[in-house]
């Protein structure tokens, strides 16, 4: 096991991952910008290190600065969260050739699993169902206008080094195409750096249905279930929840099963999660993700398993904590992203938290690092914190979360937390009818409450 781990990351994921090196007994080292000198996984850490100015590329992307901080304090790891740096191949290697390890999968998984088309093609060769689309990169004179028509329209054109809806443009007819191209082929130069975009058919109303695997780097691999995070706006996920309301359990074994077969034969090492869209009965994949998932908590609160100390026992050499036939998928559980923006406009609402009452009881969990006083940055993402709700039953969990989210209390900045009181009382919500667009024709309808 390691002696001592640095967490280079920040807010919430920074100080869930210490409370795991916590229960494992290792010492921690937290980092900071100077705007998160006060910041909640900082005052908690054993040792903590100033590694820049606001800027994230000044602190946590400064790859020097975090290695001349593990040389410092003496750690002998990194984890990296999720976010930053968690799915830079490149940074994983240099860990390495500094003997320092990388709490993650193996570089060439992360770089693989990086590009979305070599990620589907090494899908199609592993036996995981995807989308139909092109086999590689395409533009404007690659006889683009063939391979969409042979998908069928409408098709998406997607980024091929990118992520999180940008670089992301839908052509609903022939006529759109050219202008989808080039528009998602320049704002993928512009987001990532590659302005390398590919064709996928265009699904009307899927669910989006991520399966959580765990490998061991040596050929073992397990699946937890899934989770269902269906509710998105602009491709950013909301509100996520397993199981999914609509997959009985020989669908959830079978997709499961395929996936971490694959991860068996890859040689998967930490945790990943593969992410498909559901249609019609038939999943299609479209990435996967090779770190710990802002929605992780959904899959501990079902399983029992604590993914970060499993995450960090797996880099460290350890075995799996279980075989597949000993993982129960145990009630129903939700997790909802409260965010420091308006609930209608989703403007950013950076500011100093003047009252803050999280909300308890049975089932209740808050990953949180803020506190009241607390200021929030105007600098990086506006997550407040994470409030996941467990029950017996998915009626059980949703009377949970609408009493939890009444309780909970976060004065000084706005929030979303009016957005969900209204989703939680929704008919398709509580019916589990709903679809990747739904939420987005939700706000556009102007249904969000304010109170």
């Amino acid at each position: 096991m390691f002696d001592k781990i640095l967490i280079a990351n920040r807010g919430e994921i920074a100080l869930r991952v210490l409370r795991a090196c916590k229960e494992l007994g290792i010492a921690t080292v937290a980092v900071h910008s100077t705007a998160d000198a006060n910041a909640m996984h900082v005052r908690l850490a054993d040792e903590s290190v100033c590694i820049g100015p606001p800027p994230a590329k000044d602190s946590y992307l400064n790859v020097p600065a975090l290695l001349a901080a593990c040389e410092i304090t003496g750690a002998d790891a990194v984890h990296p969260g999720y976010g930053f740096l968690s799915e830079n191949a490149r940074f994983a290697e240099i860990l390495a050739d500094h003997n320092l390890h990388f709490i993650g999968p193996k570089a060439e998984h992360i770089r693989l699993m990086g590009d979305k088309i070599e990620a589907k093609k090494t899908a199609q060769r592993l036996g995981i169902p995807v989308v139909p689309g092109s086999d590689g990169g395409v533009g404007p004179g690659d006889d683009a206008m063939a391979i969409a028509k042979k998908i069928g329209f409408p098709v998406l054109v997607k980024a091929a080094a990118g992520g999180g809806g940008r670089g992301m443009k839908v052509a609903p007819t022939e006529a759109d195409l050219l202008l989808a191209l080039s528009t998602a082929s320049n704002e993928a130069k512009a987001a990532f750096g590659d302005g390398s975009v590919y064709l996928e058919k265009y699904l009307g109303k899927p669910r989006h249905i991520e399966i959580q695997i765990l490998g061991d780097g040596r050929g073992g691999a397990i699946h937890l279930g899934e989770r269902d995070c269906s509710l998105q706006r602009r491709h950013q996920k909301v509100w996520e929840e397993g199981p999914s309301p609509i997959l009985n359990a020989a669908a959830r074994a079978k997709i499961g099963e395929t996936c971490a077969k694959a991860m068996r034969e890859m040689q998967y090492l930490g945790v990943g999660t593969i992410e498909f869209l559901y249609e019609d009965g038939e999943f299609y994949f479209i990435e996967m993700n090779t770190r710990i998932q802002v929605e992780h908590p959904v899959t501990e609160m079902i399983t029992g398993i604590d993914l970060v100390i499993e995450q960090i026992r797996v880099a460290a050499g350890g075995d799996l904590p279980c075989t597949q036939d000993e993982i129960v998928i145990n009630g129903h559980a939700i997790e909802c992203r409260v965010n420091a923006e308006n609930p209608v406009s989703f403007r950013p609402s950076p500011g100093k938290i003047l009252q803050y009452h999280p909300p308890g009881g049975l089932g209740v969990r808050i990953d949180s690092a803020v506190y009241q006083g607390y200021v929030i940055p105007p600098y990086y993402d506006s997550l407040v914190g994470k409030l996941i709700v467990h029950g017996k039953t998915r009626g059980e969990c949703l009377m949970r979360l609408r009493r939890a989210l009444d309780e909970m209390v976060v004065d000084g900045v706005e929030t979303t937390l009016p957005l969900f009181r209204g989703l939680v009382r929704e008919p398709s919500i509580i019916d589990g009818d709903y679809h990747i667009h739904w939420l987005e024709h939700y706000l556009a309808a102007g249904d969000t409450k304010s109170s």
